[in-house]
């Protein structure tokens, strides 16, 4: 194989795992990593939690150290912007000028965050939290203390961001359209122990409404929600969600819908291109269907996986979609989906109130999601229970004298 080139586009952690993986697997090879950012690949989770809050240094998030790329022979191009692919030609086309010929690509572009397209959206101090120069700029704007935060959406993003805010000693208000925060994620139930968990750290909750708009003289001073309230504001986080970055797949003409479409071996509708991370959308052989995941866990895993796929392993990619949050004083894990309409009813183990507790998400009696919240070292049985698909006793589910192992 020593005259195949792979290219992996995105230098994200996605991206950084494939290309280590393909070393750890044998491939001798040329391997190209590009990414538009000049930083080198990192993870994304410290950047609205430990690296946000000041407590981790910005080095911890890069995945590996500054000398791996070339120790592993990884021709890793930072400030690179690709322009396009020839699918037919097999090259990949640089804003530089620059051609790169391949025998197998990988696209690892990630998300962008959805931007608000409202009246002054472009007035100083709005900040979108995607990149680690994004966090630098939040956490600059928020260590002072003593201001007045406005958080747009009740996303994990934005729960993340509000607790950061607090833990700066800053009033926030939190403007959330649906009923309850990560309403769309975990649903109106768990939805609730959130909000007050944040309303017991001081954080003003405003569901059930949106973000009309913002007042300012360059900079924001306030945000007007739909209701026509006028909120004071001297930051505003914006986090409404992601759109995956899909152009160059769609441009070359692979088949794209909420993301580049792959099979259960991320490869896309061109054998020689596949695709992993936040941008794929991946039939899923535990779940039957196809399903986008944003989260950590499945930039971890799924760069790893593409590679394997590329140099001719079979792969099958069904890992339970998993999370963990950290806000304030609670820490939680989540396996599986359980958005509205994705379950019938909830049952909790322990002590909810004392926030001490799994939640397990239901559908005609079998577990399609769990969450430990401030319970350690369960993720492996909930991980479990979900996969064995089986129908559960809802009085020995919520018995914690009743081991989790012995349900699944």
């Amino acid at each position: 194989m020593p005259e195949e080139t792979f290219v992996i586009v995105g230098a994200s952690l996605a991206g950084a795992k494939a290309a280590e993986t393909l070393r750890e697997e044998g491939f001798r090879g040329r391997v190209v990593l590009i990414g538009d950012e000049i930083e080198r690949p990192y993870e994304r989770p410290p950047l609205s939690k430990g690296f946000l809050l000041g407590k981790e240094p910005r080095d911890k998030a890069h995945v590996h150290e500054p000398d791996w790329y070339d120790k592993h022979d990884v021709d890793l191009r930072l400030g690179a912007r690709v322009d396009g692919f020839d699918r037919v030609g097999h090259e990949v086309r640089l804003a530089s000028g620059e051609r790169l010929g391949y025998d197998r690509l990988l696209l690892t572009t990630g998300a962008s965050p959805r931007r608000l397209d409202v009246p002054g959206a472009k007035l100083q101090g709005i900040h979108y939290l995607r990149t680690m120069s994004d966090s630098a700029a939040l956490r600059e704007a928020l260590s002072p203390g003593g201001r007045r935060v406005v958080v747009a959406g009740a996303g994990w993003i934005g729960m993340e961001a509000a607790a950061a805010a607090r833990g700066y000693g800053n009033d926030v208000t939190v403007i959330e359209p649906e009923p309850a925060p990560l309403y769309a994620a975990v649903g109106p139930e768990i939805g609730g122990v959130f909000a007050d968990l944040h309303r017991e750290h001081g954080v003003d909750l405003r569901l059930d409404q949106g973000v009309a708009g913002f007042w300012g003289a360059g900079q924001v001073s306030a945000v007007v929600t739909s209701g026509g309230a006028e909120v004071p504001a001297d930051v505003v986080v914006v986090g409404i969600g992601v759109r995956p970055n899909t152009r160059l797949a769609e441009e070359a003409g692979l088949e794209v819908s909420d993301g580049i479409l792959v099979d259960q071996s991320l490869r896309t509708s061109d054998p020689d291109v596949y695709a992993a991370g936040d941008v794929a959308s991946a039939y899923h052989p535990l779940l039957g269907r196809r399903i986008r995941v944003e989260h950590w866990a499945n930039a971890l895993n799924g760069g790893p996986a593409a590679a394997r796929a590329m140099l001719g392993r079979e792969v099958s990619y069904d890992r339970v979609p998993y999370f963990f949050s950290d806000q304030y004083d609670l820490g939680m894990e989540m396996s599986g989906v359980a958005g509205p309409g994705e379950y019938d009813e909830v049952v909790y183990r322990g002590d909810v109130p004392g926030r001490e507790f799994v939640a397990f998400w239901l559908s005609a009696g079998r577990v399609v999601a769990g969450m430990n919240v401030n319970v350690w070292d369960v993720t492996g049985d909930v991980q479990e229970l979900i996969r064995s698909g089986r129908q559960v006793d809802r009085s020995r589910l919520a018995d914690p004298k009743v081991s989790l192992a012995g349900l699944g």
